[in-house]
């Protein structure tokens, strides 16, 4: 089931997720639904509390558009190794029509629960190493505009301003 993804500055988006305390048939249709959802939207990876379930679970495809799908669950992600240093352009389902660059690492390494409840390490570069910092840091309230400075973060802000008081000038 394709579901609601919330958007800035839902106050739901700024909790922190608690971890997931067992792997049953109800965190089996979250993580089914929060596919179909990522893949409708389209993105590249969500985080189960942008769609209002505070669960550390996240749902990533970070596989170019002309190869197979490589579709990764984590459950109660931690990263545990990081290096590197990268900047690049990024967007959010729940910030939509607005990107911008973000410093974040190049290369990490991830542990976490698969959906049989199997301990899981992944080692991540470039867009996926992006994807696994990003969906990981809505389990913990923070969104990518978090990471921007205060001038750009107040450019932000004033651009959301604006597109609010033109759709209320447009009603």
């Amino acid at each position: 089931m394709i579901r609601t993804i919330l958007t800035y500055p839902n106050p739901e988006l700024k909790k922190k997720s608690a971890p997931v305390a067992v792997i049953n048939d109800s965190l089996q249709q979250l993580v089914k639904d929060m596919t179909e959802t990522m893949y409708d939207a389209p993105g590249v990876g969500l985080a189960a509390p942008q769609i209002g379930v505070h669960q550390r679970v996240i749902v990533i495809d970070a596989s170019a558009k002309d190869e197979p799908s490589e579709l990764i669950v984590a459950i109660n992600p931690v990263i545990v190794h990081a290096e590197g240093e990268s900047y690049e352009e990024e967007g959010c389902l729940s910030v939509p029509g607005y990107a911008a660059n973000v410093r974040r690492h190049a290369s990490v390494v991830v542990k976490g629960l698969d959906l049989d409840g199997n301990e899981k390490s992944w080692r991540a570069e470039d867009l996926l190493a992006i994807a696994f910092q990003h969906e990981i840091d809505h389990l913990d309230g923070v969104l990518f505009v978090d990471h921007l400075s205060p001038l750009k973060r107040d450019l932000f802000h004033r651009k959301l301003r604006k597109a609010a008081e033109e759709k209320r000038d447009a009603k």
